[in-house]
């Protein structure tokens, strides 16, 4: 959540993903004292597509035409306080960021503990225990009508992107605690318009991306195999012969018999498709 007040006297820098101080004692130059890196893996992200992604979502939110609610609060420079309020990952500071620098004249500051993929113990519903009730994550500058433009759209995309790492970093800890040295890894199953920070959540969540989009691996699945007679072998054959050397191939396959044609035929990768458990597990050996 974010609380708004005044705060004309406040003029900060946009925090970047990252954050330094200096210190002086009057006897020499400056010491830059050590970087903190908010969003170890922002670099991921290609500024050109962050800003597109970015200025959709605003579109998609603010007003067609006069902002009227902007108007009625004014230019004023006030402050917003991002606040975390339930347990889990924190994930999205990118996402967030991008939003106020697309709004305009807002300033940034994170808390030095704001870090992506670190685990927050939130005492919900105010009981006693161990942990924080809230924790005080950034504090946001700017003029009020653009602090209020984007603050539900920064939210959402944070939320949900921690949202994403808090649970695959759950499935990566289970996988983790019974010793299994597989990958846990995400479907392109994702959100229409949010693929990249449900994706983004599951690296900082600790947990594989599997396919990007439908370029990144070829995938062929029933529907190809039935396109080529039903012949697995032929869908490999027609596949690696446009998809060049450095292309992986998978192949999804619905039994044992299946997947076998398949590593014969040169497939890279073999998906075995809704296994029961039990023989998955006798199956992959």
């Amino acid at each position: 959540t974010m609380q708004t007040f005044p705060n004309p006297a406040e003029n900060r820098t946009m925090a970047d993903s990252s954050s330094h101080s200096q210190t002086n004692n009057g006897n020499g130059p400056s010491k830059r004292q050590k970087t903190i890196t908010h969003a170890p893996h922002s670099s991921l992200l290609p500024p050109p597509q962050l800003h597109t992604i970015v200025s959709a979502w605003l579109q998609d939110d603010i007003p067609s035409h006069f902002d009227v609610g902007g108007y009625v609060v004014g230019s004023a420079v006030h402050k917003a306080e991002l606040w975390m309020k339930s347990s889990g990952v924190l994930a999205g500071i990118p996402f967030f960021e991008a939003v106020f620098d697309a709004c305009g004249k807002c300033n940034i500051v994170w808390e030095d503990d704001a870090i992506e993929g670190a685990k927050f113990d939130i005492i919900e519903g105010g009981g006693s225990g161990c942990g924080n009730k809230k924790i005080k994550l950034a504090t946001v500058t700017g003029p009020v009508s653009h602090l209020l433009r984007g603050e539900r759209t920064a939210l959402n995309s944070m939320s949900r992107c921690s949202g994403v790492a808090t649970l695959s970093n759950k499935c990566v800890q289970i996988a983790k605690d019974e010793n299994w040295s597989g990958e846990v890894a995400g479907t392109r199953k994702t959100t229409p318009g949010f693929r990249l920070v449900e994706k983004y959540g599951l690296l900082v969540g600790g947990a594989s991306t599997h396919r990007l989009d439908l370029s990144q691996m070829v995938m062929l699945k029933d529907n190809h195999v039935w396109s080529c007679g039903g012949s697995i072998e032929s869908a490999v054959k027609k596949a690696r012969g446009v998809s060049g050397f450095s292309q992986k191939i998978e192949v999804e396959c619905q039994s044992l018999e299946e997947a076998l044609i398949a590593a014969e035929a040169g497939a890279d990768v073999v998906m075995l498709d809704n296994f029961a458990p039990e023989k998955l597990k006798r199956d992959a050996k």
